[in-house]
């Protein structure tokens, strides 16, 4: 997984409420094992022949190498496909602002290195406002280290986040990755069962029931 410090670039208003999985990443094409890039919205950029829809945001051409998307309330809600984070990052979207995500798509995004950012109320609107306002003239900076987000049209906006979270992030660690950062004090809760209960390292599995 790859760490998340800081990241600068365009950002894509899709300010939409209640974006689902589906939406995101279609699971007929998950289906029939279609790459994690072509993927991302795959039925809202495609007009019914096929061909590219000009007026969907992330094809028009100074969004297209957008790398933060953002949304309305309860995006990613739906389904649990994770999926619909791969075809993110395989696009090179590191990062969405939402005003509220669904709990498993969150944890999809801290698995896989794209932070997800709520913003809520005055500040979702000013910095609504100021995404769309720069129109993808000029990029934003996410900046995890310091929790702000900075760009044109007004001050550094702070964020909050989980602090175990941040450090997942930070440094780049999956669930196996932060409790091998423990292995340590794992190696020593083991020797110290060894020790004290060393019956417990030669015991049977209580499901085996062959006989000698």
């Amino acid at each position: 997984m790859q760490p998340f410090t800081t990241l600068t670039g365009i950002a894509a208003p899709m300010l939409q409420d209640d974006i689902n999985t589906d939406q995101i990443a279609p699971v007929q094409a998950t289906r029939l094992g279609r790459d994690d890039r072509g993927l991302l919205f795959q039925r809202a950029r495609r007009r019914a022949d096929g061909s590219d829809d000009p007026d969907f945001v992330l094809n028009r051409p100074h969004f297209q190498a957008a790398s933060i998307l953002v949304s309305g309330h309860n995006f990613g809600c739906g389904s649990s496909r994770e999926g619909a984070v791969w075809t993110m990052i395989a696009n090179g979207i590191r990062c969405i602002v939402a005003r509220s995500f669904a709990d498993i798509y969150r944890e999809n995004c801290l698995q896989n290195g794209l932070l997800p950012i709520e913003l809520d109320g005055e500040a979702a609107d000013g910095f609504c406002a100021r995404v769309v306002a720069a129109d993808g003239a000029a990029p934003f900076t996410v900046d995890l280290v310091e929790q702000r987000i900075g760009g044109p049209g007004g001050p550094d906006i702070p964020f909050t986040i989980a602090p175990a979270d941040r450090v997942r992030l930070l440094e780049g660690l999956d669930d196996i990755g932060l409790t091998l950062k423990q292995s340590g004090d794992i190696a020593a809760w083991e020797a110290r069962m060894a020790r004290e209960m060393p019956w417990l390292q030669t015991a049977h599995d209580a499901r085996d029931t062959t006989s000698s």
